[in-house]
């Protein structure tokens, strides 16, 4: 999971949105801070170019091996195409049966109810921390729906006031998010309700307004003990 935040991405620039909710898998490349060689290798995954030429390596390889197979070869584009939409369609991705099986319809809401449930808290949380007492705080996971590979989840929290942005996460706000999966509920679990459903972003929405006066308090006098 990467959280998605000015403190957290090194392009920061690409965060900026006039709408919500802000999606960015196929639409922005991300640079995270700090990121090690797992989500790294995982990233460049996403970038569509790069699986391409992966996918065509064959042909560059047999014409090295083979001068008698290198015209022949090079001179096969539909064959190129057809390896390039057998790996993203068949290898990469399921198929609508298959991801029909992936999680039964109760298992999908309870999950989804579960995810709701820890989304919510976290995002009152946050409002507390941040003293945030008007308008609507919007927790944004969004999956690749790449298949058969790590899942990759992008977890951000924007917000519609003053305008539509992305809300600063400090280390603590990040903590709070931390909690979206475990065990119980992992980002393959999500992934296999977002493939069941064909939606690969949740918006799960909170009003500030809703954030009760003792987790204010809290919050409050948690800051004024980390400051002491």
């Amino acid at each position: 999971m990467l959280i998605v935040t000015d403190a957290t991405i090194a392009n920061a620039g690409v965060l900026e949105t006039r709408s919500l909710p802000k999606k960015f898998l196929g639409r922005v490349q991300l640079v995270p801070k700090g990121a090690g060689p797992g989500l790294w290798a995982r990233m460049i995954v996403e970038i569509q170019i790069l699986r391409y030429l992966a996918a065509l390596l064959p042909f560059v390889a047999i014409p090295l091996l083979s001068r008698d197979l290198a015209l022949p070869v090079t001179q096969a584009p539909l064959a190129m195409l057809i390896v390039i939409a057998l790996v993203e369609m068949k290898v990469l991705r399921l198929s609508k049966a298959a991801r029909a099986r992936a999680v039964d319809q109760d298992e999908a809401a309870r999950r989804l109810d579960a995810l709701a449930f820890r989304a919510r808290a976290a995002l009152r949380k946050i409002a507390a921390r941040q003293g945030i007492t008007e308008g609507e705080l919007r927790l944004v996971i969004e999956q690749s729906e790449l298949a058969r590979i790590a899942p990759l989840t992008l977890v951000s929290v924007q917000t519609d006031r003053p305008n539509p942005r992305l809300l600063a996460l400090d280390a603590e706000d990040r903590a709070a998010l931390a909690g979206l999966f475990d065990a119980a509920l992992t980002e393959r679990d999500l992934l296999a309700v977002n493939h069941r459903d064909d939606r690969y972003i949740r918006d799960i929405a909170q009003e500030a307004r809703g954030v009760s006066a003792h987790a204010r308090l809290t919050a409050a006098l948690e800051r004024r003990g980390a400051m002491a």
